[in-house]
């Protein structure tokens, strides 16, 4: 297995793994950009944000874990603005708007392809992104997780997360979560 830094030719496999870790999540924020795309389906619409540079959700945010010359693992982590969650925020968003951890690395996604899972990859990439958040001196880590992925929730609480908030999925036919969304922080 090697682990290096993506570079723009991985946007699709990132943009594919993304939309495996969120649980339709990926695809309801990329249906929502239909207008400002309208000839993609939303995978290509996440591609081609992925592949954009010097923004949040970009492919240079990414840590991809490489196996045969294939990307089978992803971790999308950058560093979380300070900011207000106003009334305009889409409703169906709003409770992950809400566990925002400003000021942390924020792990947006950590997925790993279904055929290369139970490998140490999901592990390694999480070590990855705590040593990333030394290296640029912040103090946490968070991410959200669905309260239902018992599988994640676990390997989360083995590197030292703790839940600190939690919010009701809100539904809607694109995602498949159900329950709470958890917001979970470990101190670096």
């Amino acid at each position: 297995m090697r682990y290096r830094q993506a570079r723009p030719e991985d946007a699709r496999r990132i943009a594919e793994l993304f939309q495996i870790a969120a649980e339709g999540v990926a695809d309801y924020v990329w249906s929502c950009l239909m207008d400002d795309y309208p000839e993609l389906a939303p995978l290509e619409i996440g591609a081609r944000r992925y592949a954009r540079e010097d923004t949040a959700f970009s492919y240079q945010n990414c840590t991809v874990a490489e196996q045969a010359g294939r990307v089978v693992g992803n971790c999308h982590a950058f560093v979380i603005e300070t900011r207000s969650v106003t009334d305009d925020v889409d409703p169906v968003l709003r409770p992950y708007a809400e566990l925002e951890a400003p000021g942390s690395l924020y792990v947006s996604s950590l997925g790993v392809d279904p055929d290369a899972r139970n490998r140490g990859i999901g592990s390694a990439l999480l070590e990855r992104a705590i040593g990333q958040a030394r290296r640029l001196a912040v103090d946490r880590v968070s991410l959200i997780v669905f309260e239902q992925n018992v599988g994640a929730r676990r390997l989360y609480t083995r590197f030292g997360f703790e839940e600190r908030d939690r919010r009701p999925i809100v539904p809607h036919p694109l995602i498949h979560a159900t329950g709470d969304a958890l917001l979970m922080v470990r101190p670096v």
